[in-house]
């Protein structure tokens, strides 16, 4: 790739990307780069629908009723088992969020930020989302979308002009829904996710696209990106002239009234409450300092938010804020686009999910008979799940500050409780995040002492995977 591809700068007050100087000169990059968006949605009626592989601008949303939950369903049991899954710092800390009907249930925390300092757990306590930022990314481009401003099947190369693969003629069949599905092409799952971790910059990293080997031509088939997902920041920015995080805080946060929540490191240190990572030694729980690898990602990791938030997000995908994110957008945002049979190998998924999809920063499960709209998110010392059931109008979210993932079992319990499903022991079984887990898992030292230590005295290197 050429230089125009360049990384689009953090916050001034971050300390994440790099020098000073080497963000001033990705800023003068890339406004000289940036193209003007010409892109319209087009008009729907025979022979002027998009290509057969890419969703439509807009979709029928059903208009049945909700079904009721099924008979059992009580959040105080689930919010007790909460309470139980930070006792003994099985983890440190947990929120939790559960909407239904247009209601919030429930917005808690449970544990506490940090074993070393502790305060507890809160509502507003801010928690790092992980891979649950793609559907940040989806909607944000939903809204372009929605304006206008873009099409599903705009060309990104057409927003990007130093967007490379290794064929020119797949460079210029990649469109915004195969970002936001997976479906570039690439042969690797996670292409690249070794040199975040290694901490290089995004935009170094995206050239290397330009010679990555290719399984399919680009919308015919499913392999899970970060990098190439992240792509869609840039197309942002070209359609609208205002870097992505900066969108998403005047589209997202803050209509939807998610006070607490940001992008980036700088944001989560400057949350008034947060949570900090943990991963494990011998002697129990350590404290870190987050890792700014995947923070470089926004579309694909950059979020992080409260259990206030994750409750009006919710709210807003279940369909109770149309005045921000219409009925129709939503249906289109959660529309299966392409198979991904390998999401049902382990836990309850294997149990639970009849067949897998990737919509457009979603997966989408048959769950036992039921839709569930679903996403999955782990990096180092973070896990979070969320889900929405449309048929019975109910969102929840589960964010956790550890790298332990018996939380996970805490959403299949709700699940089952809302549809009817006889009930399984879901919680003491450990779950595989599978693809959603970020390439930043690692070991704590050995030599930690009992009861946990902090990040200045802890390095966890990263996973050998």
């Amino acid at each position: 790739m050429n230089d125009a591809r360049v990384r689009r700068p953090a916050r001034p007050s971050s300390p994440a990307f790099g020098p000073r100087s080497l963000r001033i000169a990705s800023l003068a990059l890339l406004l000289g780069m940036a193209l003007p968006s010409t892109a319209q949605t087009p008009t729907l009626g025979p022979g002027h629908l998009p290509p057969p592989t890419q969703p439509l601008p807009y979709r029928a949303f059903p208009a049945t009723p909700a079904q009721p939950l099924a008979a059992g369903f009580d959040v105080a049991r689930f919010e007790a088992m909460a309470e139980q899954l930070v006792q003994g710092q099985r983890v440190p800390g947990l929120a939790m969020a559960i909407v239904q009907n247009g209601r919030i249930l429930s917005a808690r925390g449970y544990g506490v930020t940090d074993v070393v300092r502790p305060q507890p757990v809160d509502a507003h306590t801010v928690f790092r989302l992980a891979s649950l930022s793609k559907a940040f990314a989806g909607t944000m481009a939903g809204l372009l979308v929605n304006d206008g401003s873009l099409r599903w099947d705009s060309r990104v190369a057409d927003y990007v002009p130093g967007f490379q693969l290794v064929d020119a003629g797949y460079t210029r069949q990649v469109t915004v829904a195969d970002l936001l599905s997976h479906r570039v092409g690439l042969k690797a799952h996670n292409a690249f996710d070794r040199d975040i971790e290694g901490n290089a910059e995004y935009y170094q990293v995206a050239q290397k696209l330009a010679s990555a080997p290719m399984q399919c031509a680009p919308g015919q088939c499913y392999a899970y990106q970060n990098v190439a997902f992240s792509l869609v920041g840039d197309v942002v920015f070209a359609a609208t002239g205002t870097f992505y995080e900066q969108e998403v805080q005047r589209r997202i946060f803050e209509p939807l009234g998610m006070a607490d929540a940001s992008l980036g490191l700088a944001g989560i240190e400057g949350a008034a409450r947060w949570a900090r990572p943990h991963v494990r030694s011998r002697n129990g729980w350590v404290s870190l300092n987050p890792k700014p690898t995947y923070y470089r990602l926004p579309p694909a990791a950059g979020v992080n938010a409260s259990a206030s938030d994750m409750a009006q997000w919710l709210l807003a995908h279940t369909g109770h804020r149309p005045d921000v994110l219409p009925a129709p957008l939503l249906a289109t945002l959660h529309a299966p686009v392409v198979a991904t049979p390998g999401e049902m190998r382990s836990g309850w998924r294997r149990d639970r999910v009849h067949s897998a999809s990737y919509a457009l920063g979603w997966r989408v499960f048959d769950y036992g008979g039921e839709e569930v709209v679903f996403h999955a998110g782990a990096v180092q010392g973070y896990r979070g799940l969320t889900a929405l059931l449309p048929g019975r109008d109910l969102g929840i979210a589960i964010l956790w500050n550890s790298e332990s993932s018996l939380p996970s079992g805490l959403l299949p319990t709700i699940i089952d409780r809302a549809v009817g499903l006889p009930a399984q022991r879901w919680l003491d079984v450990d779950t595989d995040f599978g693809s959603d887990n970020l390439m930043a898992d690692g070991e704590a030292p050995s030599s930690a002492p009992a009861g946990g230590a902090s990040a200045s005295s802890s390095v966890a290197a990263p996973s050998p995977r």
